[in-house]
């Protein structure tokens, strides 16, 4: 939407009816443009990414030079200032910013804003934002726009309208539960993750955010997704709360057969805990966005996997068939489990993912990049189905997400609070020490407990169970020795009279 003469008009603040009647106002006068509103619905972002599969790819213009350019403490002064959010005005639950495209973001996304089924799109508008005397005069053109929005709510206090979810860069997005603090995001689909010849990252180029009515407790987000490899039209339902949850539907349209596709992917950051410790020099014991990945896979099985700060690139495949779910955990809540007073790690979120039909055959991949710096997403986890997605077909898949703590509906069992390796008394032996909570079918007398313990190599001793006074649950301590195994796949169960009583604990230690 463009600026009438002497006119500003903001849309979302106002009525179809008083824009219309504002635009009759001006007919006498010279003007620059007209306001053009187009009918949008679902079945229209349907029909729009279907239609776009069927032409090459064509990426996006650039911003002008001198916005990508910025260093990035000259783009931190600028900033959106919230006084100006879409619906500031109006009587409505939810409030939206705007994050202006620049630095990293250097092709705009389109934002249009949906009300009544009439779409419009937001202009991209500098005193919008706020800067410093420190930030540049910079070029402004048809080129420049948006690169996300950020939604607040009344969350905690009333009249006081908090962040809770984001959309910004490529196909990226990140919510939080009520209280918590941003960590790890989500993505609306993953390409070729770790491959030889190099990811593909989709973009949403398009936004759609449906004006929510007084009252209404949802939002809901229409986005387009394009790539050289596919489109796809995506909503988004986002309830902010305890936790976050947001219902996903995509339909994808392939211009080329997706042969390494994942579907709900989630991207973090895991940098050492006390599994590998021993190689960071920091007073910290903990620095992670994620500890875990968590599967509850088709044959009802509960896994947790401890994530890696790999010396090498690795990938890791579960095999399943019609997976219940899978995320990425952060378990410890406690400020002293990563003595972070900035940081804050304790109150990132965990993000799981419930599919909405059967799924079918295929795997819940986990990829682990070594990282040297606290400041790298380097774990990536999403399902990737066994057979391609063709071209020229439609392939629709639903879940939904729970950003939050550990996640709603999983079996009761035991669960893995902490997982410590390191060498024993000896220096020779490696140590791993696996901490599970107390539950009620743990057995006073823990010698009634039938253990699995199993490694695909090395020489593992046999473990021991003991009360933990510290933790008030059981802990699980055995030793290994690799021997000239680079790499060494172990795992960890509890059950009583053949019923498993906990989750099972899985790792994967290298050299």
């Amino acid at each position: 939407m463009k600026i009438l003469p002497a006119i500003r008009i903001v849309f979302c603040c106002t009525s179809v009816i008083l824009l219309w009647l504002l635009l009759m106002a001006t007919a006498g006068a010279e003007q620059e443009s007209v306001v053009v509103e187009k009918r949008f619905d679902k079945d229209v972002l349907h029909t729009m990414a279907a239609e776009l599969a069927d032409k090459p790819y064509a990426p996006r213009p650039r911003i002008p030079k001198p916005w990508l350019d910025l260093s990035y403490d000259e783009f931190n002064h600028i900033w959106f200032n919230s006084r100006n959010a879409i619906w500031m005005d109006e009587d409505r639950p939810f409030k939206m910013d705007l994050f202006t495209a620049g630095l990293y973001h250097e092709r705009p996304t389109e934002i249009n804003i949906l009300q009544n089924g009439i779409s419009n799109t937001l202009d991209y508008d500098l005193s919008l934002f706020d800067t410093t005397d420190q930030f540049p005069d910079l070029p402004v053109d048809g080129t420049m726009g948006y690169s996300g929005f950020r939604l607040r709510a009344e969350l905690s206090k009333p009249d006081i309208f908090t962040e809770f979810f984001l959309f910004q860069g490529a196909s990226y997005f990140r919510g939080i539960a009520t209280g918590q603090t941003y960590g790890l995001s989500a993505r609306g689909l993953a390409l070729k993750t770790a491959h030889p010849d190099g990811e593909e990252f989709p973009d949403f180029t398009k936004f759609w955010v449906k004006a929510a009515e007084p009252g209404e407790k949802l939002v809901t987000v229409y986005a387009l997704l394009d790539s050289p490899s596919t489109t796809g039209a995506y909503t988004f339902v986002i309830t902010p709360g305890v936790p976050a949850k947001v219902s996903v539907d995509a339909t994808l349209f392939p211009r080329t057969d997706l042969t390494h596709v994942g579907l709900g992917p989630l991207t973090s950051m895991f940098f050492f805990d006390e599994t590998n410790r021993h190689r960071f020099d920091d007073f910290r014991p903990a620095v992670h966005d994620s500890e875990a990945l968590m599967v509850w896979n088709g044959n009802g099985e509960v896994l947790w996997r401890p994530l890696a700060n790999p010396a090498r690139l690795q990938v890791s495949s579960f095999v399943d068939n019609n997976p219940k779910g899978f995320g990425l955990m952060q378990r410890n809540r406690r400020a002293e489990d990563f003595a972070d007073l900035e940081a804050h790690y304790q109150n990132r979120p965990s993000l799981w993912i419930t599919p909405g039909e059967a799924w079918g055959r295929g795997t819940v991949e986990l990829v682990e990049i070594p990282a040297d710096k606290e400041i790298y997403d380097n774990i990536v986890a999403y399902w990737r189905p066994r057979e391609p997605l063709n071209a020229g077909d439609e392939h629709s898949f639903s879940y939904t997400m729970q950003w939050g703590e550990d996640p709603q509906g999983t079996p009761d069992l035991a669960r893995v609070t902490n997982t410590r390796i390191g060498k024993g008394f000896d220096q020779v032996k490696n140590v791993v020490a696996i901490d599970f909570t107390d539950h009620p079918d743990i057995p006073d007398d823990l010698s009634d407990i039938q253990l699995t313990l199993r490694s695909n190599t090395g020489k593992l001793s046999k473990g021991i169970l003991q009360h933990n006074p510290g933790t008030g649950g059981v802990r699980l301590v055995f030793s290994f020795l690799p021997g000239d195994a680079k790499a060494v796949e172990m795992r960890a169960q509890l059950r009583t009279s053949g019923k498993p009583i906990s989750e099972v604990w899985l790792y994967r230690w290298t050299q």
